[in-house]
């Protein structure tokens, strides 16, 4: 197998990587062969995954465009991936020249690309760490010296929450995230669920089962459950919807029935 010259080195590129099934799912070019076939067995199951993973980006953009709306220029952005275009620095930064932005992931791939897309700009960071060790992101370098948070900060938990099994105690996580951020911060969140997929449970069962085997179980969690993330917060409205549906710009009438998949929410730290 050829290694890709952008390929950090120690990575093992035989091992398929979520953040990389996910950069081709949104057509970038920082995957290997070998993501590109596990995302292509997933979609045997999810012909309609890019269109999710592309409802996902749009509604981080909304978010963060109401972050900065809302006052709110700090981000902190984790299971953040690879960081293909329309990122939250480049959108943040658009909408503000205030912006800070800080990265987190534990794929040392995501980590050394995201270094190197970042390169030069003194206003955005990442951080190699993991959502399930919430004091270690909090405590990092990058965060101390980027971020204050003392002040609002608009806390990023796009499409990771749904890698969390219930045994990693993700609602702890959260929790203690939220914890160390200021009143008037945000949390972003989208998750996964069979609940608006528009295929039967059992078939998207089996785009969960690719994951499963690449040892990356993909956690599908209702929306009640989704909505519990936002304990302790404000639910800003329309409250835990599917992705389209959150302060959508215009109402696309061509919007793929995939993108109604699982939910996002915004809630307000009081």
């Amino acid at each position: 197998m050829e290694r890709p010259a952008w390929a950090p080195p120690g990575i093992d590129i035989s091992v398929p990587s979520v953040s990389r099934m996910y950069d081709f799912y949104l057509g970038g070019s920082h995957n290997f062969e070998v993501d590109r076939e596990a995302a292509r067995k997933a979609m045997e199951f999810l012909p309609g995954l890019p269109k999710i993973m592309q409802a996902n980006r749009a509604f981080m953009r909304r978010a963060v465009r109401h972050a900065v709306d809302e006052g709110v220029t700090q981000f902190l952005d984790i299971g953040s991936g690879i960081p293909t275009f329309g990122n939250v620095h480049e959108v943040a930064q658009a909408a503000s020249d205030q912006a800070r932005v800080v990265y987190v992931d534990h794929d040392p791939v995501a980590v050394a690309h995201s270094r190197a897309v970042l390169e030069g700009d003194g206003r955005s960071a990442v951080v190699a760490a993991d959502l399930r060790k919430p004091r270690e992101i909090l405590h990092s370098r990058e965060v101390g010296e980027l971020l204050d948070l003392d002040r609002p900060v608009a806390l990023l938990l796009v499409a990771v929450l749904h890698f969390l099994e219930d045994a990693d105690e993700p609602y702890a996580a959260v929790s203690e995230l939220l914890d160390g951020l200021a009143p008037g911060s945000l949390v972003i969140l989208t998750h996964a669920s069979y609940e608006g997929i528009p295929v039967p449970e059992e078939r998207a069962g089996g785009a969960v089962g690719v994951y499963r085997d690449i040892r990356n179980p993909l956690v599908m969690r209702s929306r009640e459950e989704i909505t519990r993330f936002l304990d302790g917060t404000e639910i800003v409205e329309p409250g835990v919807v599917p992705m389209p549906l959150w302060r959508p710009e215009s109402l696309d009438e061509e919007e793929d029935s995939y993108s109604f998949s699982g939910f996002a929410g915004v809630g307000r730290k009081a």
